[in-house]
């Protein structure tokens, strides 16, 4: 029997600068003494909550460029364990806006560097190694640019192989070409769902309908993947009520929302949660109970992808 080693996957590492304004504008200089710096991206988040969660837990990604170093010290003080593999492909940097006045949370992501030729095959080797140790394997997030369309699908394929429980937080085409390989649970926001299996309901970057016809469309997406893969879905909606399938069946949990600092990794915090109930035997619906306890606490810090 496999130990409880929570292996987290994640192809697009962050350094993340969180920057709080009493008032953000625009056309003008903006100033603040109050931010901070941390290591992320979202298996990062999902490893530190798992960590603070008292779960032994390996995070796999690619590293390159001149802030490597600064990462892997920011990582090493939150206690994490890390494997890596040469990309030579820059670390990006996302920044998050909190205005305090608005209660708003701006994010400005970049989009990562291509990865070098061969890192994928590095990538693959690394996770081979370590998928037969992991008793739970995550993979989140979009990957960076020079990975193909193969690598996510084959590591859901691994993972089942060897018996691993497989929870994904991806969309699109990723999670379309992993759903054959049957992973356990899939996490992403509804957003992300509608966006992956419904794309012609989104517009201008939203979801487009009443919340009944969303809901009618989610339903019949649900019981058709759980007909053809016995998946279940997760689907985070924010502040609003989670929606969530038991064979699939869609199922709701309600709950009372926060006062938000930074629901920056709140969706991580989420998955982390969820990953570490199921570890333990819960039942799905206690497992998102969970989860949207670990997303809260999360929400009502200012450091992002943390539960304490």
């Amino acid at each position: 029997m496999k130990s409880s080693l929570f292996l987290a996957v994640c192809m697009n590492p962050t350094l993340q600068k969180t920057l709080v304004f009493p008032g953000f504008y625009k056309d003008t200089v903006n100033r603040t003494g109050d931010y901070r710096f941390d290591a992320s991206g979202k298996g990062i988040n999902v490893s530190r909550v798992l960590n603070q969660l008292n779960k032994k837990c390996c995070h796999l990604t690619q590293l390159g460029g001149s802030f490597r170093e600064i990462f892997l010290e920011l990582c090493s003080k939150d206690g994490l364990t890390l494997e890596w593999v040469e990309s030579n492909s820059s670390i990006r940097f996302c920044y998050t806006l909190l205005d305090t006045n608005e209660k708003s949370v701006t994010e400005l992501v970049e989009e990562a560097e291509e990865v070098e030729k061969g890192t994928e095959e590095r990538l693959l080797k690394a996770f081979s190694a370590l998928v037969p140790k992991c008793s739970t394997l995550i993979i989140s997030g979009t990957k960076a640019a020079g990975f193909s369309g193969a690598l996510v699908p084959e590591m859901v394929k691994q993972g089942k192989a060897q018996g691993s429980k497989v929870i994904l937080d991806i969309r699109g085409n990723d999670l379309l070409n992993s759903l054959p390989f049957m992973p356990d649970i899939v996490k992403p926001n509804l957003f992300e769902f509608i966006s992956t299996f419904e794309p012609r309901l989104i517009s201008h970057n939203k979801i487009n309908g009443s919340e009944e016809k969303i809901r009618e469309k989610t339903v019949e997406i649900m019981a058709e993947i759980y007909n053809r893969f016995k998946v279940s879905f997760v689907l985070t909606r924010g502040a609003d009520s989670v929606w969530y399938s038991e064979k699939g069946k869609l199922l709701e949990y309600n709950f009372e929302p926060v006062e938000p600092v930074n629901t920056t990794g709140s969706g991580d915090a989420f998955t982390a949660g969820l990953a570490a109930a199921l570890e333990e035997g819960a039942a799905i619906h206690e497992a998102v109970i969970m989860g949207t306890e670990c997303g809260a606490k999360n929400a009502s810090l200012l450091r992002p992808g943390v539960i304490k």
